[in-house]
């Protein structure tokens, strides 16, 4: 019986990470939480510890990918802003970001369309592409945001309607 419990555990992470890559991100955590209660309430014989194990791992997980989802946002919406930070109205100019881990790098153009003076802070109101793919299978899809100045550095203001775009993850 030990070494089979052996066997499992050891081969746990690997059949996880499977079941995560068949699944896509949606699905991990719901995956994950099902995997390891499973192995837990199999390894201690106890139904209640499986599920707490399982509801644990799925909140966990979920937790993460948001964790991810927004730190990759943030890049993104970083990377506009300090674009357009110095542009004048009327100006293009391209934007990119590139990630620690080089899956969903986004690039594309952006035009300030407009400054907002007001007493608080300078803001401006900028159209910004992603683009995916390149030459002849170029698509590009448009948004605009709002970006203000606080401190010495433009920032995100909002993001209607890039709600789209990025979700909850604002």
């Amino acid at each position: 019986m030990r070494a089979t419990c052996g066997r499992v555990r050891a081969s746990f992470p690997l059949l996880l990470a499977a079941l995560m890559l068949l699944a896509g991100c949606k699905e991990s955590p719901r995956l994950a939480g099902v995997a390891s209660g499973t192995v837990a309430g199999g390894a201690t014989g106890n139904v209640a510890v499986g599920l707490a194990v399982g509801i644990a791992t799925d909140a966990v997980v979920r937790a993460g990918i948001q964790y991810v989802g927004r730190t990759r946002t943030h890049a993104e919406q970083a990377a506009i802003a300090a674009a357009a930070g110095d542009l004048p109205v009327g100006q293009w100019a391209a934007w990119r970001v590139e990630h620690a881990i080089p899956v969903g790098d986004e690039h594309g153009e952006l035009r300030v369309v407009r400054l907002i003076d007001n007493p608080l802070a300078p803001c401006k109101e900028v159209a910004f592409s992603v683009d995916k793919g390149a030459g002849a299978g170029l698509s590009r899809s448009w948004y605009a945001t709002t970006l203000c100045r606080e401190g010495g550095a433009w920032g995100w203001a909002e993001a209607e309607p890039a709600v789209e775009r990025w979700g909850y993850l604002q």
